[in-house]
């Protein structure tokens, strides 16, 4: 009696390699869509911190467009940060918010001005800043972005 590539009892090699990277694919998605993201939602702003802003000052804002190395278009914003208040900051966020000709926000970012990586912003003390920006919305009105704290962090 000759044999059949098909039994009763045996799955097709090809079928069940096929299956099996289904069900890896499907628990490697699955896997992706439930670890936290990296950029996540940043935690709430303290009352701290909300009432630490008034202390804080921007100044000297710019923004200039160049050309990078890529031949891309780099809209960047420089300024200066400065500590009014009586706390040492390590780190501190701002929201920079960009709008369409009607006016409504089109683009929000958040990024930066001091980070941990430099030194913490002393009482009195104020700071450079410099925010690139290479993949701003078409529609986005080429108007100085609206710049709001967005988070603060005080050293321990």
């Amino acid at each position: 009696m000759a044999r059949s590539g098909l039994t009763a009892n045996r799955i097709p090699r090809g079928l069940l390699i096929g299956a099996l990277a289904t069900i890896l694919l499907l628990a490697g998605i699955l896997v992706y869509l439930s670890r936290p993201a990296k950029n996540g939602s940043p935690p709430p702003v303290s009352g701290e911190a909300k009432a630490y802003v008034s202390k804080l000052t921007l100044s000297d804002v710019t923004m200039q467009a160049t050309e990078n190395f890529m031949k891309q278009r780099v809209v960047e914003i420089e300024g200066k940060i400065a500590n009014g208040g009586d706390r040492t900051l390590e780190e501190i966020d701002v929201y920079c918010l960009f709008y369409d000709v009607g006016g409504r926000e089109i683009h929000r970012e958040r990024v930066p001005i001091l980070n941990r990586k430099g030194a913490p912003l002393r009482p009195g003390e104020s700071r450079a800043f410099r925010l690139p920006f290479d993949t701003l919305p078409e529609g986005w009105n080429q108007a100085m972005p609206r710049l709001v704290i967005a988070g603060i962090d005080f050293t321990s």
